[in-house]
């Protein structure tokens, strides 16, 4: 497992885990970000948000909620 940010760019992963409150859980299942879903990295930069897509949608979120959500390379 790693954490979302160290996903590379172009690559695919598997949600594993969301660390984070109930508010925190809440947030992402509003985004599509659940246990199970496959999320994509579209992000290269090191700096600033990452932008992932999941089912065909691009969706930013910020680096400090990114390194919460936990994957597993596929």
């Amino acid at each position: 497992m790693i954490p979302l940010t160290e996903l590379g760019k172009g690559n695919l992963g598997v949600i594993v885990q969301i660390r984070g409150g109930h508010g925190f859980h809440r947030k992402m299942a509003c985004l599509g970000l659940r246990v199970g879903k496959t999320v994509r990295n579209m992000t290269a930069i090191r700096g600033g948000p990452i932008v992932i897509e999941v089912e065909g949608t691009q969706i930013a979120i910020g680096r400090g909620m990114a390194s919460k959500v936990l994957v597993e390379a596929i």
